[in-house]
């Protein structure tokens, strides 16, 4: 018997979790098949960087996997039936060519996280470019590319994606007029220090803060403001928040408000326990009874709890009991400054803050640690996997 695990998606999380199944399954008791649309690993973490014309290292995700004994797919996901066990995806081999295919599974581990949210404001969906994707990212890298000297850019939200696409345009670009508008106030939930260092930033890119300020319309040439007022904009870069993949709202799973899935501590769907769910896609409660932020450092925690669950389950072993909490922020302010805050368990700033350059070194090593966390997806192999035990525990 031959234990069938699918993998829907192939970002941080999803990556993450089928390397550590390859690392602890016997590949005699289990089929590991990774199902993500693109061919490449991509590092959201630095679409920002893509954005403003950086070139970034391709991971092709079949080379990733090589030799691990994980069968990537190249395809869509059209449909999950939870109760069918089946996954329906779509192979684009070649133009007008489609094919479609229905996967059984055993395990379903469900990573496929999140995107662009545009809201409900007027114009956005038109007008407004992302940086949530890798194709929207190459999208406002070209529009950017030919803007001309002076022309108004306005980046809108003020959390960490708003920040770090903010101050790299303005670095990348000096001639051209940065602006970034918040709901709130700048650093808000930053300690004093960090917001000291985020206006000194600010100050020294010439970047036009405007606080408190909630943008009602985005037209291809500005933004309307909820005072009346508008900002010219040749280009609107909106970041204000993450929607999970409009999928899991037609799985039949258990949802939160937020769209995302519910979970136990060990990542399984609290109405289907066969399903995983692991990254943007999982409703997870954390320290504080505080549900965790859509991010990376939440994603990855996830992974390694489902597999580590999963592999308990299916060898008898004992699962994991780690709380998965966070320890710091780290935002990069352009290539050359950062901001590192630390935080407590449930994400709230602590007083103590690292800035400039050692804070860019740190946040660049955070980011090159985790991709090669997920190129190098069975490092450290242990001298035996652990075989799979039937009939299987709970």
């Amino acid at each position: 018997m031959r234990h069938r695990i699918i993998v829907l998606g192939a970002g941080y999380a999803g990556a993450v979790a089928a390397g550590r199944l390859a690392r602890r399954l016997d590949p005699a008791d289990v089929d590991i098949t990774v199902v993500n649309a693109g061919p490449d690993f991509v590092e959201r973490v630095r679409m920002h960087q893509l954005a403003t014309g950086q070139d970034l290292t391709p991971r092709p995700l079949r080379q990733m996997f090589a030799g691990t004994g994980v069968e990537v797919r190249i395809a869509t996901v059209t449909g999950v039936g939870v109760d069918a066990r089946t996954v329906t995806v779509t192979d684009h081999t070649s133009p007008g060519a489609d094919q479609t295919d229905t996967l059984g599974y055993d395990t379903l581990v469900y990573a496929l996280g999140s995107g662009w949210d545009p809201g409900d404001v007027p114009g956005v969906a038109a007008h407004a470019d992302e940086i949530a994707s890798r194709a929207g990212a190459l999208r406002l890298r070209d529009r950017l590319a030919r803007l001309t000297a002076g022309q108004p850019v306005v980046v809108v939200g003020g959390g960490l994606t708003g920040l770090e696409a903010a101050t790299e345009i303005a670095e990348a670009r000096p001639d051209l007029a940065v602006a970034l508008v918040v709901r709130d106030g700048l650093g808000d939930t930053l300690a004093p220090k960090g917001r000291a260092h985020l206006r000194v930033v600010l100050d020294r890119l010439d970047i036009t803060g405007y606080e408190h300020t909630t943008v009602t319309g985005v037209a291809a040439d500005r933004v309307t403001t909820a005072d009346g007022g508008t900002l010219p904009a040749a280009v609107t870069v909106w970041t204000t928040g993450f929607a999970v993949h409009p999928l899991a709202r037609t799985t039949g799973l258990k949802l939160a408000d937020s769209g995302q899935i519910v979970v136990d501590d060990m990542m399984r769907s609290v109405s289907h326990p066969d399903v995983s769910v692991v990254g943007d896609a999982a409703f997870v409660v954390g320290p504080g009874e505080k549900p965790l932020r859509m991010s990376c450092a939440s994603g990855v925690p996830t992974a390694w709890q489902a597999a580590d669950a999963i592999a308990a389950r299916l060898t008898g072993g004992k699962p994991p009991n780690v709380p998965i909490r966070y320890y710091n922020q780290c935002i990069s302010l352009g290539r050359r400054d950062g901001l590192i805050q630390y935080v407590t368990a449930d994400d709230r700033a602590r007083p103590a803050v690292l800035t400039g350059r050692l804070a860019a070194g740190y946040k660049e090593l955070v980011c090159k640690g985790a991709a090669w966390g997920v190129a190098n997806p069975t490092l450290r192999l242990p001298t035996r996997r652990h075989r799979v035990r039937y009939p299987l525990s709970a």
